[in-house]
This record gives C-alpha cells, sequence and structure tokens, in this order.
C-alpha cells in the first residue's frame, strides 16, 4: 500500500478471491462518482480454442476454465451440446450427474464460507490467521470440503478438471458398494454443516442491501441446479410475481458490453445490472429446499423459505452459502440411497447440424453456454457466459452505495485505508471468480 500527495491508494491484489483484479474509485466533494471494477487478467480465448473442435470435446476443455468450478462448466457443455443434437439425459445417469454438481457445490461453497469469507467477520487478515484463533472452525470447514472433493474424485476420476465426464454421461459409473463409503462420509459432513450454518448465523452483519434484479434457475418444484428456465426476481417482487424467459431466449436479456477499464466483458439483464449466485437462488427457489436446510435457513434468521422470503443483505450471503451447503449434502445422500446403476454409462449422442444453448447454477450463479455445430459436429461457434461477468456492473453499484453511504454518515475523515478495507469485503461478499470472468485488489482511490 502507498500513499502519495494525490490521496490515492493502491493494493497490488485483493486477498480471498479467486483471480486478479483492480477497483478504481473516485470520489469528487464527497461524493463517489465511479467504482470500476478493472479485470486486468489477460483474456482467456476460450470461446476461440473450441472452434473447430468436435463436439464431444468441449466438456474437457471448458472443464480447464476454473479449477474450483470445473463440473459447472463441464455440465453445462454437456448439456448445450445434448440441446443441439436433440439428447435428453435423465434416470440414472441425470441422477450421477446431480450428485457430482453437489459434490462441487459443496467443496466450493464450505471453501468460501470458511476460508474466504468468514475472515471479514472475525478481524483476521487471511484464513491462517484464522486458524491460529478459531480452529475448530476451520478444520470443520477443510472436513466439509473433503467431503465434497471425495463426491467429485469418485464420480470425476479426480477432485480437479474431472476426467471420467462425457457428452450423454460417464465413462464408467460406480456400483452401489462403491457409493457405501461416500455417503458415511456426506453424513459426518451434513452434521459439520448444520453447525457451520449456527456458526456463521452468529456473526455480526452491517447493514447492507442489493435492490437490483436477482437471475437465477427457475423450477417448480425443486432448487433448481441444472433443470428449469432462467427466471427473473426484482426488488420488492414475491416469488409469485417472478418473470421468466427460455434458455434459448437467454442472450436476448442478457446483454453483453465491452468497458474499457476491464478484460472481461460486462453484463446487463434487459439494460439493467443484476445478480446471479446464490442470493438470487434462495429468493427465486428457497420454499424448495430440502426441509432440513430450511429449518437450517429458518433458524439462521434468514426468514421462512416456504413463504418465499427473500435475503438482500449481501452480507448475509455467507449463511445463504452455507445454508445451500446443507441442501447439498441432503439431497447428493438421497440419491446415493436411492442409486441403481444405469445399463450403460452413458447415451449416445450423435451429431447434427443445429444450435444449442443450457444454462446451470456453478456455485457462482448462473453459467450459460452456446455452441453452433455443423452437420459432422465440429464446432463452428461457442459462447459462454460465467456468473461473475454477470455480476461485475452490480458488484460495481453495491461497491459504489456502501462508499457513499459510510461517507454520509462520517464523524471525521474517512482515510483511504479504511475505504480499502469497506471495498474488499463488499467485492468479497460476491465470491467472484476473477479469472472465470476475465477471461481483487489493486484499489484507487482519486479525491479531487
Amino acid at each position: 500500500m502507498s500513499h502519495e500527495a494525490s490521496r490515492t491508494v493502491r493494493l497490488d491484489a485483493l486477498a480471498r478471491v479467486e483471480g486478479e483484479a483492480a477497483l478504481r474509485l473516485r470520489l469528487r466533494d464527497g461524493e463517489v462518482t465511479a467504482a470500476e471494477l478493472r479485470i486486468y487478467e489477460p483474456p482467456r480465448f476460450f470461446e476461440a480454442f473450441l472452434v473447430g473442435r468436435g463436439h464431444t470435446e468441449p466438456p474437457d476443455l471448458t472443464a480447464r476454465i476454473c479449477g474450483i468450478c470445473p463440473v459447472a462448466y463441464q455440465m453445462t457443455a454437456c448439456r448445450a451440446i445434448e440441446a443441439a443434437c436433440g439428447v435428453h439425459v435423465d434416470g440414472p445417469i441425470g441422477q450421477l450427474r446431480h450428485l457430482l454438481y453437489y459434490g462441487e457445490w459443496i467443496e466450493s461453497q464450505a471453501l468460501h464460507v470458511h476460508l474466504l469469507h468468514a475472515p471479514d467477520f472475525l478481524g483476521c487478515a487471511d484464513a491462517v490467521e484464522l486458524a491460529r484463533g478459531h480452529r475448530p472452525a476451520v478444520e470443520r470447514g477443510l472436513r466439509i470440503k473433503q467431503a465434497g472433493n471425495a463426491v467429485v474424485e469418485l464420480l470425476g476420476g479426480r477432485a480437479v478438471h474431472p476426467v471420467n465426464v462425457r457428452i450423454g454421461g460417464f465413462y464408467r459409473t460406480p456400483s452401489r458398494t462403491e457409493l457405501a463409503p461416500l455417503a458415511d462420509r456426506l453424513r459426518r459432513a451434513r452434521d459439520d454443516a448444520l453447525e457451520a450454518v449456527r456458526w456463521v448465523a452468529a456473526l455480526d452483519f452491517p447493514a447492507a442491501s442489493f435492490d437490483g434484479e436477482f437471475l437465477a434457475l427457475h423450477d417448480p418444484g425443486s432448487y433448481a441446479i441444472d433443470s428449469g428456465s432462467p427466471a427473473v426476481l426484482s426488488a420488492g417482487g414475491g416469488p409469485d410475481r417472478v418473470r421468466g424467459f427460455p434458455v434459448d431466449a437467454f442472450d436476448r436479456h442478457v446483454v453483453e458490453e465491452q468497458v474499457p477499464y476491464s478484460t472481461a466483458l460486462q453484463s446487463r439483464l434487459d439494460g439493467r445490472p443484476h445478480l446471479t449466485g446464490s442470493l438470487a437462488r434462495y429468493a427465486l427457489n428457497g420454499r424448495w429446499l430440502h426441509p432440513v436446510a430450511a429449518g437450517a435457513a429458518r433458524a439462521a434468521g434468514l426468514g421462512d423459505p416456504a413463504a418465499g422470503e427473500a435475503c438482500r443483505n449481501p452480507y448475509r450471503s455467507i449463511v445463504v452459502r452455507a445454508v445451500e451447503v446443507v441442501h447439498a449434502l441432503e439431497e447428493a445422500l438421497g440419491i446415493i440411497e436411492d442409486y441403481l446403476p444405469p445399463p450403460r454409462p452413458h447415451v449416445d449422442v450423435p451429431a447434427r447440424e443445429a444450435v444449442g444453448c443450457a444454462a446451470t447454477e456453478a456455485p457462482r450463479g448462473l453459467l450459460y453456454h452456446r455452441y453452433a455445430l455443423d452437420r459432422d459436429g465440429t464446432v463452428r461457434a461457442a459462447r459462454i457466459v460465467p456468473p461473475t461477468a454477470q455480476n461485475q456492473a452490480a458488484i460495481e453499484q453495491d461497491v459504489r452505495r456502501q462508499v457513499q453511504e459510510r461517507l454520509a454518515r462520517r464523524t471525521g475523515d474517512v482515510g483511504d485505508e479504511e475505504l480499502a478495507r469497506l471495498c474488499e469485503r463488499a467485492v468479497r461478499n460476491h465470491d467472484p471468480c476473477i479469472s472465470c470472468a476475465a477471461h481483487f485488489l489493486d484499489l484507487t482511490v482519486e479525491r479531487s
């Protein structure tokens, strides 16, 4: 951190997020005139890499976009290619896909809750310092994460960038005997996850509210992870006032644009910033949480999800994520209990000339893929819209609002270090995966 005569502050990197970015904050006469999330990682070019490849290759290639959420990219790519080829995968193979995806939800959300987000509320600089004062909580979080990793490793062939996933299903499916030890581990993780909800619910949450629109998959009757259609909930709208659109209309509603200060495209929903992720899923689908998770949500002070009560405080997203871990564990256990191995590990997905698209719920929010195929299955065009790219404009809006509110109630000069801490916390609330989007935090404050 450096202090200069012009009152600028630079933080070389934002800690406890995935990827690298900067934030430029401009102040004039006590007013925030701009907050720019400056993603400076080099563009990843995955959409270009996919062009000319066979239709069986996107699941393996797109998994490399993210080491934390590779399953999200694989599942979305599979569903989009299968949609183009007119194939629908369900039954035991579909349930195994749910199980694999829940494994990623468990390990990713547990990582964020315990190691990335919790230090903000407990006055710790990082997870190492957190472990010194709250060792049992950190160890609990690691146990939960390891349980999620075990699911991904068993079904995916390895815990990072799984190799057992293919269009149409898997190269190999497990037996009931192989899944049995996994169930024992998930039951222990469920007990840890319930304790984690109680732990984060007792944290001190600053007052804040996101007043924009939520976007998430919506499939009445389920807490959607890879089914249903994109749906929108505006500020003040109840669950009976949800507007939706088919996934093949995504491009018409979510429009990307280039901003001069970022290597990532920014998205807007019908011209306005929007938020996707845990808060959006909970607001749109909370009434369909597993009963155990719903009970944990009520006990944690999130209101009654059965009544469609939403949480709009970004700081309390840590509680919603912890509840989602409980939901994922309960759903995973149900799948294992009912599992019967399919006769074949995959269904055939013959190539054809067509366009297919799909959306699923990565831990950080709605992820969209679209592929255009030639007659022999060669990828002619690809488009990928990750959650963090969609959330960028909303994050900027949230940072600007929180800084302005802090300036409005100041009792003296608000120093650059305090502003930096506030901005970092505001960004971390949304658990950005910056490498996915490019493809925090160097903070610059300009005062005049």
